[in-house]
């Protein structure tokens, strides 16, 4: 069970400050935010972006919801580091045999 006032998902740390974290904002795909993000809209509420963090590159998949007119990250999202998305991007053949195995 999750002590009292302790975060569920960590804190602190590893995370991104809040006073960093900006919304990507409803400019469509392939947008330069206020931050110079580059936001590809995949759905209404999710998002990938490509943001420079601490003198890295990331690549950052993302949930988006709408509280009093802006758009704000949530939680539920992924940022992988470059070497990890030449991976991922590297592997997208596996991966669409192994969709359509399962479709």
């Amino acid at each position: 069970m999750w002590g009292k006032g302790k975060k569920r998902f960590g804190g602190g740390g590893g995370g991104e400050p809040a006073a960093k974290r900006q919304a990507a904002g409803d400019e469509g795909p392939s947008e330069s935010t206020e931050d110079g993000t580059v936001v590809a809209e995949i759905s209404k509420n999710k998002k990938v972006s490509v943001r420079n963090w601490k003198g890295k590159v990331y690549v950052d998949m993302r949930e988006f919801y709408v509280k009093d007119g802006k758009t704000l990250p949530t939680r539920k999202g992924i940022s992988l580091q470059l070497d990890q998305w030449k991976i991922l991007k590297d592997n997208i053949k596996a991966i669409d045999e192994a969709i359509k195995e399962n479709a």
